[in-house]
């Protein structure tokens, strides 16, 4: 499972035009899924995130009850040595990725946090303001 952790002002995400997931003050998190993940990756993913600190003061999303904004993404697991088309191997099919996803944002709901989230397989657009600007990339 890998992880692209942003710390932002805002963020939002928008499906056919509509907003389907936003926060303020928090992280936005781009999710990725591979073959190999389980619950357990996912629960302990989780919460390195929710206890990460990484805003403001050094504080965790934890500490000050910030949001964060979940997005499935596949592209995470993009291959790109050979050629110039990225291949998806590494990701997971959805079978596998979609209750994996689910898994991490419900083990977020559970530790506390405010989860909004992206539709998972949808075209999407986010917005967000990168505050820093912070990204951090994380394996579990």
């Amino acid at each position: 499972m890998r992880a692209v952790v942003q710390r932002v002002s805002e963020a939002a995400v928008r499906v056919d035009g509509a907003t389907v997931g936003e926060i303020g003050t928090g992280l936005m998190v781009l999710l990725g899924v591979t073959h190999d993940d389980s619950p357990d990756k996912a629960k302990a993913l989780a919460a390195k995130i929710w206890r990460l600190r990484i805003l403001r003061e050094e504080k965790s999303a934890e500490d000050i009850g910030a949001g964060i904004l979940v997005v499935s993404q596949f592209t995470l697991y993009a291959d790109t040595r050979k050629g110039r088309r990225p291949t998806w191997a590494a990701a997971a099919p959805s079978a596998i990725a979609k209750p994996l996803y689910e898994c991490f944002c419900q083990e977020l709901r559970i530790l506390g946090a405010q989860v909004a989230e992206g539709i998972f397989g949808a075209d999407m657009e986010i917005l967000l303001t990168n505050d820093g600007p912070t990204t951090l990339i994380l394996e579990a």
